[in-house]
């Protein structure tokens, strides 16, 4: 289903990242950027993804998210909106 590709794929780019860190001689990626892929979880594994972004950030690393999902845009405190207008695009941040 959606939710095991999900996970899968976040588990394969964040033991990427510490591979890359161990070999690299001292790069350091400290940013990760995750773009859609909410849309197919369902609560549980939704919750649980949040769960495992919201560690990364409490250890140090930023991450981003693009995403549509409206669940998403309840749970998140900080975020950078992007709204489509006649003349072009406008954005904001947004605090909860």
């Amino acid at each position: 289903s959606g939710g095991e590709t999900f996970l899968a794929s976040l588990s394969l780019a964040l033991g990427l990242a510490d591979v890359v860190q161990a070999y690299s001689g001292g790069i350091h990626l400290d940013t990760m950027f995750i773009d859609e892929g909410f849309g197919t979880l369902d609560g549980e594994i939704l919750d649980y993804a949040l769960k495992t972004l919201a560690s990364l950030r409490s250890g140090g690393r930023l991450v981003g998210i693009i995403s549509h999902v409206p669940e998403l845009k309840e749970r998140i405190d900080a975020r950078l909106a992007v709204h489509k207008t006649d003349r072009g695009s406008t954005s904001s941040f947004e605090f909860a």
